[in-house]
């Protein structure tokens, strides 16, 4: 049997998935900033008693730390909504969550057929100067025909879509939330390569956010995934041009969500009455002020009445909480399916799901695996059989 060791790998993870500093977690464990950094790159190794020290302060089983990596992951660029706003450190932790998520998908592939990668292939061109209106029209076109495309070859129509998270997850597209109100991260795409192939992952910010927000979220993320490069650090590219591919995105959200055609039929009625948009709202499940600027966008409305209309909806307090919006939640996703299927199937309990994901790399307490792929409480936990104390009478006569 292989005698486990220390790996330093697996406490620098555990650090900045936490989002701390070495100094940090120095102040915080009492051990010096030298000895923490000689043990992420194993140069030496901590005592029983201060690996235990570390372990509690960032909150992970002590066997965590024993974990060799056995599924190895190549992370790619991960396209933040708030890049700007954002501490790298912060967001370097969200990343981590995710490259989890992506060993965790690779575990249950063992078991689970899940659906398979299903992309357009992409030649995305777009506009390098945002201030020709030629070009510009040229990248609206383009990303029109792009998601039309996406449509076309999911079997969307060209309707409101009734269920984007599902649309998404059938396509192969992995779909989880997460609780990021301590920070400023609205939603995430990650793409990442795997021993088995390529896993996308679209990370949404809920809790507070109503429907509409989320699923333009999920339409945006869709479009990093799509149309942008992967390959870069994006912390290397201009502010100019991580802005530019941020609007490239919300414009092919708006043109995924309400195509060009069926979209104008309907707001051609009344363009400019915003109770009108208030009904729309409830068909096209997606906000008043994305259908307004979609309306200018396509020409039905003029800049002056676009300008005048976002007023109204700013007078009216509508520009954070809009008529009808209630915090909204994403629906059981493809991992509470998966695991679900394994128990009432018999094949694993909660204890070997979370074994076969220690075997991946991923050694964390049930809890936080539950809220990382977004479960029910108590998913990962098996109901003890207590020995039975009570048993039927026999008929009597």
């Amino acid at each position: 049997m292989e005698k486990k060791s220390f790996q330093g790998g697996q406490l620098k993870s555990a650090r900045l998935l936490r989002g701390l500093t070495v100094t940090a977690l120095a102040n915080e464990t009492g051990i010096s900033k030298q000895s923490i950094s000689l043990y992420e790159n194993n140069e030496n190794k901590p005592d029983y008693e201060r690996g235990y020290k570390l372990a509690a302060a960032l909150q992970v089983p002590y066997e965590f730390f024993l974990q060799k990596d056995a599924c190895p992951t190549q992370t790619a660029a991960t396209y933040f909504r708030s890049l700007a706003s954002t501490s790298k450190l912060s967001r370097t932790s969200q990343s981590i969550k995710l490259e989890y998520i992506a060993k965790i998908y690779e575990a249950l592939l063992n078991y689970i057929d899940f659906p398979t990668l299903n992309l357009p292939d992409v030649e995305f061109i777009g506009s390098e100067n945002d201030f020709d209106e030629e070009e510009n029209h040229r990248t609206l076109i383009e990303l029109e025909q792009i998601a039309a495309d996406v449509r076309t070859l999911w079997g969307l129509g060209d309707g409101p879509i009734d269920d984007l998270q599902y649309a998404l997850e059938s396509n192969g597209i992995v779909v989880t939330g997460f609780d990021a109100s301590e920070n400023k991260i609205d939603a995430f795409s990650q793409r990442i390569i795997t021993s088995t192939g390529e896993v996308c992952i679209v990370a949404l910010n809920q809790g507070e956010k109503p429907e509409g927000r989320i699923r333009f979220d999920m339409a945006h993320e869709l479009a990093h995934i799509l149309i942008h490069p992967w390959s870069e650090d994006l912390d290397c590219i201009s502010k100019e041009e991580f802005k530019q591919r941020e609007t490239q995105a919300n414009i092919f959200a708006g043109a995924f969500l309400l195509p060009r055609e069926s979209f104008s039929k309907d707001i051609m009625a009344h363009p400019t009455d915003l109770k009108y948009y208030q009904w729309l709202k409830k068909k096209w499940k997606v906000s008043i002020q994305a259908m307004i600027y979609r309306s200018h966008q396509l020409k039905i409305i003029s800049s002056n009445q676009y300008q005048y209309m976002m007023r109204q909806i700013s007078k009216n307090g509508w520009r954070h909480s809009e008529p009808g919006d209630t915090p909204y939640f994403i629906g059981e996703n493809i991992f509470q399916g998966a695991i679900d299927l394994l128990k009432e199937e018999n094949v694993l309990n909660s204890k070997a799901i979370m074994a076969l994901f220690s075997k991946y790399g991923v050694s964390l307490y049930p809890t936080e695996i539950e809220n990382l792929l977004n479960l029910s409480a108590n998913t990962l936990e098996d109901k003890e059989n207590t020995a039975r104390i009570i048993y039927l009478k026999h008929p009597i006569g």
